[in-house]
């Protein structure tokens, strides 16, 4: 087993090999605005480093959010061109359950990270591997009272602390971490425990056409 795992579904652009036992070579860059130029450069240094080429993958992890359209695109769409390319499986995972996982906490907590518009997308974990609820975005003071007592993994917890004070690390994904949930579900046979390499969008994608839009093209 050769896992390549991506996500760019957080500011974070992160890209990491697993072998099945354990992280073979990682890299992580905070650039919300870079994902497109960063992600490819990043999958070749990490490849260098464990001295492999990519023709040696045998699986793709990506994560599939939430997070926001166009940086969550970056990371599936070039999973899916890897996958096709290779000749192998795509496996999607909630960019959240990554966080979770980084976190290592046997507890109930939540994980939230920054969905923008003074929103954060959120999920609530038995422990860093069971999540609990479907992923929402949500105000923080909306969530507040149902989160309260619990910390709050990621950047989300960060960028609200009167909301969540309890606030924990990581703040950012790793792919990494969502490496070493793949190569687990994947040795135990959970195959259930994958997603459709699909985006997880939550809500409409910033940029829209304007209500008064006219065509000025000759009919």
């Amino acid at each position: 087993m050769l896992l390549l795992a991506v996500d760019t579904a957080t500011p974070a652009v992160t890209v990491a090999l697993h072998d099945g036992v354990s992280v073979l070579a990682a890299e992580s860059q905070v650039d919300a605005r870079r994902h497109g130029e960063l992600l490819l450069p990043a999958v070749d240094r990490v490849l260098a480093e464990a001295s492999l080429t990519l023709d040696a993958v045998t699986d793709l992890v990506v994560g599939v959010g939430p997070g926001p359209y166009t940086g969550l695109r970056v990371g599936l769409v070039t999973a899916a061109a890897f996958g096709s390319t290779l000749g192998v499986p795509v496996h999607g995972l909630c960019t959240l359950d990554g966080l979770a996982y980084a976190a290592g906490l046997d507890e109930p907590f939540a994980v939230a990270t920054d969905a923008r518009r003074k929103e954060v997308y959120w999920a609530r974990y038995a422990d860093s591997r069971t999540r609990l609820t479907e992923p929402a975005v949500d105000r923080p003071a909306d969530i507040a009272a149902g989160l309260a007592g619990l910390p709050v993994v990621g950047a989300g917890g960060a960028l609200y602390p009167h909301a969540f004070p309890d606030a924990r690390g990581p703040e950012h994904q790793s792919a990494a971490a969502l490496a070493s949930l793949a190569a687990g579900r994947l040795a135990a046979g959970d195959h259930d425990g994958f997603l459709p390499a699909l985006p997880l969008y939550l809500r409409r994608p910033d940029a829209q056409v304007p209500k008064n839009y006219k065509v000025v093209t000759p009919t």
